[in-house]
């Protein structure tokens, strides 16, 4: 109720202003809204806006206004405050994000209490239902009057159950089928995997994605005047089931007249027409165009144009169906860097992060250089997060700043604890490490393990910046003691003590080459059940052998990332021998090559193939059996028990024992595996699950005619104690002698 009471037959001169009735708003906030103030002359014509400006407040729901002599009097009545908001029945959206979203629309507790606000609660919370596919929603909401001028609210949410798409129609195409065009769409019918990707619920952003994606599918194969006639949502009387149809005009394929370049061509132009991705003949796409665009664009930010324009400027002869192309070149301006900048290395030294920039200073911005920075900062291991960002120098137009913020980890500390693996048990260890000592990129690091496979201590020392133009130097020392037994091989054990140096050479940003050199004294022990072979390579050669070696090799990397990578591939390929005059002379070989393929933002496809060689030489007549290959485990053909492929020893005459795995002097090796996030888990980036295919198999010389196949499951897990390693495999051809383990896993660290 407004009122105003005309207690003066005049206007008149205020004198002092009185309000009554505040409970909880302070006098001063009504002084500041009332357009009347101390002095001036309230008239009849001013109680009007003096009522609207209170009232506009939302404080109060009643205002009146009286005359004393000189004194103005405000009589107000307050709005009720909210106490408490109880929301019941909520059971797909969390209380606090209800809350939230209500908050937003200014229903909290503590505001002022206002019953229209009661409608857009209800539109509020239908919003988010909505959104979550709940359409038979019910909402009863309940207003009770308090003590001290205060209200409590409570709402029902009766839910309902979750409206399914039941079916997906375009009318109007009929170059391509439906299924054909509806195999990316994010929504879909209710399948196997509705469960976790939800995609069986309708969402208006959703289908806009889809209706783009579905203009893109004709775009890209030359219906160039394609287009979306309408979209129909309808859902079922029960609020269970919904019907979305498409109306589309596919229109007639035009393909490709002429391509030209126009514009202002600062880079050669046959570096350019090498980039463009169409060609006169070919069936119009605009994702082919689109992609030519980018890559001179790219081309051109490598030359320091980081703002270049290429723009599609497409004539359309609609007697001939034919389209004539052409991309604009606007360059701009050439970009210069500033200065290269680091925010978070706290205790990363300068010029550890600076000796991995590609993007100098005072040089023009080269956008693939500022991008492989990036990931050469990523790559080092010393940091959870690295970023970039380019904001343009104040005050200039061709000048920009290149920013890399770093978020680091710890790089070393002192670990002990314990693991468990199939193979080795249970495993103590201890690891003094640190990859970044004192902030200088150095590693050093001394291990120690323990269990019933073997025990090992290792000392070792890693500059990667040996010399300024990145050559690496490193040695290590080290002590092993095996138990063949115990690792599923040929019963024999061996004490090495070895001492070494390396080198690293980068021959450019993606090659490098490297030099080893191993002094290593091993010592052989067999036992009563030792085979045969082992016995007479004792008889003829001793048991205690000084060799000095030397090794090359060669690595081309290109992995985004060193660990869970996500595109790029890895090549390597070394060889090793020991020196003529060693007590033991051997050659082993090796060649690896690995790929990731993004298939999308979630799906990584993982090629790896790997094949190893070795042999003896002058007067070593085979490999040493102490350095055959094995096959089979985690790290091989999954599905087979760990160094259980390949050759089997020969029991000595009377011992009672049966053949082992004797392993071989060569090995070949390939992995086909997708990987793909974890339900329920895709936002952590530390854990992944796959599914793979594995061959592979061990022999003697070049002869892989039995080779072994499985498929099955895989996870893996950085978990905070250790890495582990999880698979189910089921193998195809295994044969009589074959120990198959269909569950294996590992894992291991420090706790």
């Amino acid at each position: 109720m407004l009122t105003a009471k005309a207690a003066y037959a005049s206007s008149f001169i205020v004198e002092d202003i009185k309000v009554k009735g505040l409970q909880r708003i302070s006098a001063g906030t009504v002084f500041n809204y009332l357009p009347v103030t101390v002095g001036e002359t309230f008239s009849e014509e001013k109680q009007g806006a003096a009522i609207r400006a209170l009232f506009n407040t939302g404080f109060f729901k009643d205002i009146t206004l009286e005359r004393d002599g000189g004194t103005l009097i405000v009589n107000v009545v307050e709005r009720p405050s909210v106490a408490k908001i109880v929301i019941e029945g909520n059971k797909d959206i969390k209380k606090e994000d209800l809350a939230d979203a209500l908050k937003k629309i200014g229903l909290a507790e503590g505001k002022v209490y206002n019953k229209q606000i009661l409608d857009k609660v209800e539109q509020e919370l239908r919003r988010q239902y909505f959104s979550h596919g709940k359409y038979g929603l019910k909402i009863k909401t309940e207003v009770t009057e308090l003590t001290r001028n205060r209200v409590g609210i409570r709402i029902d949410i009766t839910e309902g159950r979750v409206a399914k798409i039941k079916q997906i129609n375009i009318v109007g195409s009929r170059a391509f089928s439906n299924d054909d065009l509806k195999k990316d769409f994010e929504l879909s019918t209710t399948n196997f995997l509705s469960f976790y990707s939800k995609d069986d619920q309708y969402s208006k952003q959703k289908l806009s994605a889809d209706l783009e994606k579905l203009r893109s599918y004709y775009l890209d194969r030359g219906y160039i005047n394609f287009s979306i006639e309408s979209t129909q949502v309808d859902i079922t009387a029960d609020k269970k089931e919904i019907y979305i149809t498409i109306n589309v005009k596919e229109g007639d394929v035009y393909t490709l007249d002429k391509v030209k370049l126009s514009g202002e061509l600062v880079v050669d132009p046959e570096e350019l027409v090498k980039l463009v991705k169409v060609g006169p003949g070919e069936i119009f796409s605009r994702k082919n165009a689109t992609e030519t665009s980018k890559a001179i664009s790219d081309r051109l930010g490598d030359e320091g144009y980081t703002f270049a324009n290429v723009n599609m400027v497409p004539e359309i002869n609609e007697q001939t169906k034919t389209v004539e192309m052409t991309f604009f070149v606007d360059p701009g301006k050439r970009v210069y860097v500033h200065r290269v900048n680091f925010k978070g290395n706290t205790k990363t030294r300068d010029e550890v992060l600076r000796r991995e920039m590609r993007q100098m200073e005072s040089s023009w911005a080269a956008s693939s250089k500022i991008e492989r920075s990036k990931t050469r900062l990523d790559r080092l291991g010393y940091f959870e997060e690295v970023g970039v960002e380019t904001p343009p120098v104040v005050g200039t137009a061709d000048q920009i700043d290149v920013n890399y913020s770093i978020k680091e980890k710890a790089s070393g500390n002192l670990q002990a604890g314990i693991g468990y693996s199939q193979v080795q048990g249970i495993i103590f260890n201890a690891n003094i490490q640190q990859d970044n000592i004192f902030g200088t990129g150095k590693r050093v690091n001394f291990a120690f393990n323990n269990s019933s496979v073997l025990t090992r201590y290792n000392f070792g020392y890693r500059d990667p910046y040996f010399t300024l133009d990145g050559v690496s130097m490193g040695w290590d020392l080290g002590y092993t003691s095996r138990d063949g037994y115990q690792a599923n091989i040929s019963r024999y054990n061996t004490d090495v003590a070895n001492a070494g140096f390396n080198f690293g050479i980068p021959l450019n940003e993606f090659d490098n080459l490297g030099f080893d050199v191993d002094l290593k004294n091993t010592s052989i022990r067999d036992t009563d059940y030792s085979p045969q072979e082992i016995v007479d390579f004792i008889n003829e050669n001793g048991d205690s052998f000084m060799t000095l070696s030397g090794g090359v090799g060669w690595t081309h990397d290109t992995l985004d990332r060193a660990v869970f990578a996500t595109r790029g591939g890895q090549q390597r390929f070394s060889a090793l021998a020991t020196v003529p005059g060693s007590d033991l002379e051997y050659f082993k070989v090796a060649y690896k090559q690995e790929h990731y393929f993004p298939l999308s933002s979630d799906f990584t496809f993982r090629l790896l193939g790997e094949v190893a060689y070795g042999d003896g030489y002058g007067g070593t007549d085979d490999l040493p059996f102490f350095e055959h290959y094995y096959g089979g485990g985690s790290a091989s053909v999954r599905g087979f028990r760990d160094n259980t492929l390949g050759p089997r020893d020969t029991p000595r005459a009377g011992s009672g024992q049966s053949p082992r795995p004797f392993g071989g002097s060569s090995k070949i090796l390939g992995k086909a595996e997708l990987f793909f996030p974890v339900p329920f888990l895709s936002d952590i980036k530390s854990v992944r699950i796959g599914s793979f295919v594995d061959a592979g198999n061990v022999s003697d010389g070049l002869n892989f005619d039995n080779m072994r196949y499985s498929a099955g499951l895989s996870g893996q897990w950085l978990s905070p104690f250790g890495a582990i390693a999880v698979s189910v495999a089921q193998p195809f051809n295994d044969g009589e002698q074959d120990d198959v383990q269909n569950f294996q896993f590992t894992f291991g660290s420090g706790f």
